[in-house]
């Protein structure tokens, strides 16, 4: 089972480079806006999980290029987490044009630090009951 979501965004000028593409570094910042959107809709917002005094590291980002974005595209950004978080957990993401064609997909691993010591420790219990009916 997994719990999948989806956001939009049009693409901005400043994230183009001269050929009027998406800069492939923005990706990686499509996939947080859409990650934090959809936690955001599910009552859950990093800023709640600092007050907690837990931060979400970023352990690695994978992106798989295949088309390019261009400038005033209306991108479809397709997010699913497929197993419930616990010290750490992976989000995997798909990035598509108006025409729904498949542009980049990839993944962002985290883990969950306590913000005081910046020692490791397990997911916050809200979070991982946020997605427990569609994970478990």
């Amino acid at each position: 089972m997994f719990y999948e979501d989806e956001v939009t965004l049009r693409v901005r000028y400043k994230e183009t480079d001269q050929m009027g593409f998406v800069h492939h570094s923005n990706y990686p910042v499509y996939y947080e806006y859409a990650r934090t959107e959809i936690l955001r809709r599910k009552g859950a917002t990093y800023k709640m999980m600092e007050e907690m005094g837990v931060m979400m590291p970023i352990i690695s980002v994978e992106c798989r290029y295949r088309y390019p974005a261009k400038l005033g595209d209306r991108l479809k950004i397709v997010t699913r987490f497929e197993e419930l978080p616990r010290a750490r957990f992976t989000v995997f993401s798909e990035v598509y044009n108006q025409d729904d064609q498949l542009l980049v997909e990839g993944s962002v691993s985290m883990g969950f630090i306590d913000s005081a010591t910046r020692r490791p420790v397990r997911c916050p219990a809200f979070l991982s009951d946020l997605f427990a009916e569609y994970l478990n």
